[in-house]
This record gives C-alpha cells, structure tokens and sequence, in this order.
C-alpha cells in the first residue's frame, strides 16, 4: 500500500513546467527556413480561417446575454459540460495539415507531446505559439469563460499539440485527465473509422470512472435511435423535407469540429479502426486559478467511488483494479508501475484483492 501511496503522491502533485520546457526549442530554429506556410507562424488568424459558427458562438458569448448552456445553435451540448462547434474553416485545415506534414517529412527530432503518445508533434516547438496564442485568446477564452467561469476567468499559457492515430503507429490513448484547466481537441483529419472519444467522470470524484459520453470525430453520419418517432407517426409528417428528417436522424461530426471540456474529466481516444486522424489539441492554463484552489492536488478531496468502474473508462496506466475486469492490451508491456487509481482508501465495497489488480 505505501507503494500505491508513493505513485499517487507523486502522480497527483507533478506540474510540469511545459511553457518554460518549450521556449527554446531546438526545433522552432532548424525548421524556420523549412517553413511552407509562414503565415501560420504569426500572431495572426485572419477571419477567413475560422468557421462562421464560431464566430456566431463568440459574438454571442461577447453580447454578455449568453447564458450556459443555451449561447447560440451553433453550439452543441455534447453532454453537460462537453460541447462540440465547428471551428476551422477548410482553407485553414488544408494549410494546416500541410504544414504539419512538411514538418514530419523534416525529419527533425520533435519531443513528444506527452508520454502517451509518441508520433504528436508540439506545435507551440515548431514555432506556431505566437499564431495559437492569438486563437486561444480571440476565439477559445472567450467560450471558455462563459461555460466553465471558474476555471476560463483567464488563460495565460498553454501547451499545444498534434496528434496522430493509424492502425501502424498509436491506435488510441488510454483513459486520462489532462494537465490543462480547459482543453480543446479539434480533428483535422483524415479519412478513418473508429477513434472514437469516451468521457466519463471528474477526477476525485465519486463517478469518476462511470461512463457518461461516447464523441465520435468520423466524419459520416451517425444515426441515432429513431423508435419513438417511428411509434409516434403524427412526428413524421413534421420531417417530410430530407433536410429536416437527416437533422433530426443524425449527426455530423465534420474535419474542423472542435470539442471544448475540462481537463478534469478523465476521458480516452479509443482505438482506429482504419485510416489515419490528426487533432490539434490546446490546453490552456489559468495559473490564478491554480493557485486559488490548491485542493486540487490534496488526495484528501478525492472521495471514495460510488461502486465498480464502467470497464470503458478503466485505464490500464493508472488504475490499479484494471486487470480485474479487462485482459492487458496488447502491445501494452509496460506501465502498471504506475498504477495509483483509486488512491488508498478510496476504493469501493468489495474492491479486488491485489493478486486481481497486478
């Protein structure tokens, strides 16, 4: 147990310091004369890169009559406390895109966004703060600060990056929470099926691992569950346009569709099935807000689980009771010594025996 106690500990209380790491990135001056697209080297986002519904969502939440969750359509509430909007518009997408995999062609050593994943590139290294800066501050902060006013009241910092999916290289990511304050995860490609984005709880919580929302980035339709409406037959004739009938039939998760939640809320990208995805991740830091709550580090606030985790938001990182309910992954040879999750006494009833868990 004082094992288990020492991990926690030292999981729970580790901030890394990402902006001070990134500043003088070896990276950023071997690929400036490789640049492609210099413009996305500047603290610049001209109008013609940002979707209109996002800009729609942003007048709203500067109007000051925004009241959560209900800003504007164009927002959507994925689950209380995640939304969806769509975001980039394809001409950034493309420049986007293609910057990124002149950077891979590069061949220049890139440190990795986390140790989760190991084909993201750190955009903020490459060069690309001033330009991210400029959007987290026109575009995200102000959304943030009208759905989630604690933890948005400001943004000074933040650390951003891409990620990368195939059947070949990291085919998801396990089950986490994020050293951000909000995060924003934006797909910008490619053709793929699967990846799908799981949220569960908050950390700390008593149903932090109970399943809560399943986000899907492909980009198809997904048809929902139509049976009420196919019983109630008078619904029918209030969709007789196809344009109306497909909108309430189904979504659509498009390439530059963003989702906006918590880094709290532990959540996981569940493995591709096929093609390759790319996201720009933000996570955006409030360091007064960090300081005010201090609770937040304090095993002490992390109260005992209400029961059993859902085996969709177990994760074979971090928790210890993992291998009671699901079989190791494969090609997952390491990582159980950091297993912490729950912290000691704070599991539920009947929680396994150790010889189940390790």
């Amino acid at each position: 147990m004082g094992t288990v106690t020492s991990l926690f500990a030292r999981w729970w209380n580790t901030v890394p310091a990402l902006e001070e790491d990134e500043e003088e990135a070896d990276a950023t001056k071997r690929y400036r004369p490789l640049r492609k697209h210099p413009e996305l080297f500047q603290a610049r986002v001209p109008a013609t890169w940002v979707a209109p519904e996002l800009l729609e969502i942003v007048n709203a939440c500067k109007s000051g009559n925004a009241k959560k969750p209900e800003i504007c359509s164009a927002l959507r509430v994925e689950v209380k406390d995640v939304y969806s909007f769509l975001c980039f518009s394809p001409e950034f997408v493309k420049l986007f895109v293609s910057e990124i995999e002149n950077f891979y062609a590069s061949g220049i050593p890139a440190r990795r966004p986390n140790s989760m994943n190991n084909y993201g590139v750190i955009v903020n290294e490459i060069g690309m703060r001033p330009m991210i800066t400029e959007f987290q501050q026109q575009y995200i902060w102000p959304i943030a600060k009208v759905l989630f006013p604690e933890e948005a009241s400001q943004f000074d910092s933040h650390h951003s990056f891409i990620v990368r999916y195939t059947a070949a290289e990291d085919l998801g990511l396990d089950m986490h929470t994020d050293d951000s304050d909000v995060t924003f995860n934006v797909c910008l490609g490619y053709d793929f099926t699967g990846a799908t984005l799981t949220f569960c709880g908050y950390m700390g919580a008593p149903d932090h691992r109970q399943a809560t929302h399943v986000y899907s980035h492909e980009e198809q339709l997904r048809v929902r569950s139509v049976c009420l409406i196919l019983m109630l037959g008078f619904l029918v004739r209030f969709c007789a346009k196809a344009a109306r009938a497909k909108a309430m039939l189904a979504w659509i998760a498009e390439i530059g569709r963003a989702v906006l939640h918590l880094g709290s809320r532990r959540h996981g990208a569940d493995d591709i099935e096929n093609g390759t995805r790319m996201n720009l991740i933000i996570w955006s830091h409030n360091s007064a807000w960090r300081r005010a709550h201090p609770s937040r580090l304090r095993r002490e606030y992390y109260s005992k689980e209400a029961g059993p985790p859902d085996p969709v938001c177990l994760s074979y990182t971090h928790d210890r009771d993992f291998l009671a309910y699901k079989e190791k992954p494969s090609g997952r040879a390491s990582g159980r010594n950091r297993a912490w999750c729950p912290p000691p006494g704070k599991e539920y009833e009947n929680f396994p025996d150790s010889d189940e868990t390790m």
